[in-house]
């Protein structure tokens, strides 16, 4: 049974944002806001489980890492097969995803001559899902995996997935960014090795910057600079052509809008998650900043909330639009196109705090009753999020790290910063149907058929009613 309930929580995880992306304004939404972590723009990492009893506490670690070692070598004593499944991966060097891993992997058995790392791909779809989590499940097959963060407290109720904390070292939680490791802290433990996080940063076409005679923003910009800003970029070149200040995709799939809407100081849940509280005046004047932009100020285009990412990129790459707000993997096909821009945070809100979105990339051990073994997986998780990785395999990083000391290049580089204050979406396995509640009424408020304030009061109750089971 408990198998069933979990392919079936898996595939609303996995089949609402594509139900989502078929429709457009409206009535009856989809999805989230990252559940991945994946560098690119719009993909989403992927998950598993194993098996065990619910709730119960893993083992203790056969050995815990301390500061000071080298983080390539394993001190488990193991001998034999690690299993690694990777979302995407495709053997035989095909992609530069695959290539850097089978590099990392290679260090990691160079260092380790008695461990050999299989590695398996599976594809970010409902048939690679299944085959990964019947895998786990099954108990043999799988011992460390990607994962999307929407499907990790699925795997935790289930008892697939084996805590991290005994293995992270002092100098581990010292170099992780806190807001990730408490991102990943379900009933008090963590269950992930954070590894990136592509933040949402805002985009901006220095051409038309200088078209306009506009300077560009500092990055510590207020909302009203912003919109100021935004104004000057929207005008009418002489050829007839309209070019708009600002736009981004909104989507059940991504949380690229949604800095606006938290930078008054108000997020969708409460810390514990267990109330909704975008029903507070600082959530509805967030939500108002954004619709602001499309009903009051008039600095976006006007199929803004309709658009795809594809018309979104476009128009900012072809010079119809000045300023948007997206991950950090379109960075790098920006700069392959040698086209002029920069990017910035994103303006701050009521709060008076920097803020913004994001994904985050994570690698899961699954539960074994094998001590060493489990204690080698930890040592493989641990080493692929790691600074050393980078060092081992320059350009491993697709994304911003989830820790200090992982350096990246220009212009992933450029979202760096941004990480310490990303706001990851609330890991907990109703946070999919909650998303999906949210997503229309964002839409609906932009395109101006209901006020900021009738969109995130209307779900209140429904909201609240999916948490009531948390209390």
């Amino acid at each position: 049974m408990k198998r069933k309930l979990f392919a079936l929580a898996l595939l609303l995880v996995v089949i609402l944002p594509l139900l989502a992306a078929c429709g457009q304004p409206a009535a009856t939404p989809p999805s989230s806001p990252a559940g991945e972590a994946s560098p690119s723009p719009s993909v989403a990492e992927s998950p598993a489980p194993a098996s065990s009893p619910a709730g119960e506490a893993s083992p203790a670690p056969a050995q815990t890492a301390t500061a000071g070692d080298d983080i390539r070598v394993s001190k488990s004593g193991y001998q034999g097969t690690l299993n690694y499944w990777v979302l995407g991966y495709q053997p035989g060097g095909q992609g530069l995803g695959s290539r850097l891993m089978d590099a990392a992997v290679a260090k990691f058995e160079e260092a380790n001559p008695g461990i050999d790392v299989e590695i398996t791909g599976y594809p970010g779809t409902q048939e690679g899902f299944t085959k990964l989590t019947q895998a786990v499940q099954s108990g043999t097959g799988v011992d460390v995996f990607r994962l999307p963060s929407d499907i990790l407290p699925l795997l935790v109720r289930d008892g697939l997935v084996a805590p991290i904390d005994a293995y992270l070292t002092a100098a581990d939680r010292a170099d992780i960014y806190p807001n990730l490791l408490q991102s990943v802290t379900i009933d008090g433990k963590i269950y992930a090795w954070p590894l990136w996080v592509p933040p949402v940063g805002m985009y901006l076409n220095l051409d038309i910057f200088e078209e306009r005679g506009v300077q560009v923003p500092d990055g510590d910009w207020t909302y009203e600079e912003f919109v100021a800003i935004a104004k000057q970029l929207t005008f009418t070149r002489p050829d007839g052509t309209q070019v708009y200040g600002y736009t981004a995709l909104i989507d059940p799939g991504v949380v690229n809008a949604w800095p606006f809407i938290l930078g008054d100081g108000a997020k969708p849940l409460s810390d514990d998650n267990k109330r909704y509280t975008w029903d507070t005046p600082e959530g509805i004047s967030g939500l108002k900043k954004l619709v602001d932009l499309a009903q009051v100020h008039k600095v976006t285009p006007p199929d803004f909330g309709a658009q795809t990412i594809e018309e979104v990129q476009g128009a900012f790459s072809g010079g119809t639009v000045a300023m948007y707000s997206e991950p950090s993997g379109a960075s790098n096909g920006y700069k392959e196109q040698g086209m002029n821009f920069e990017v910035v945070s994103m303006p701050i809100g009521a709060s008076g705090k920097p803020i913004t979105t994001g994904g985050i990339g994570l690698i899961s051990v699954a539960q074994t009753d094998d001590q060493a073994k489990l204690q080698a997986a930890m040592d493989l998780a641990r080493y692929l999020t790691s600074a050393e990785v980078q060092q081992d395999v320059p350009g491993f990083y697709l994304a911003p790290g989830a820790r200090r000391s992982v350096e990246v290049s220009d212009p992933i580089s450029k979202f760096s910063p941004f990480v310490e204050y990303t706001w990851i979406t609330p890991i907990i396995p109703e946070w999919p149907q909650i998303r999906t509640i949210l997503h229309p009424q964002i839409q609906n408020a932009i395109f101006g058929q209901i006020t900021p304030e009738e969109a995130f009061t209307a779900p209140a109750e429904e909201i609240n009613n999916i948490l009531s089971g948390r209390q």
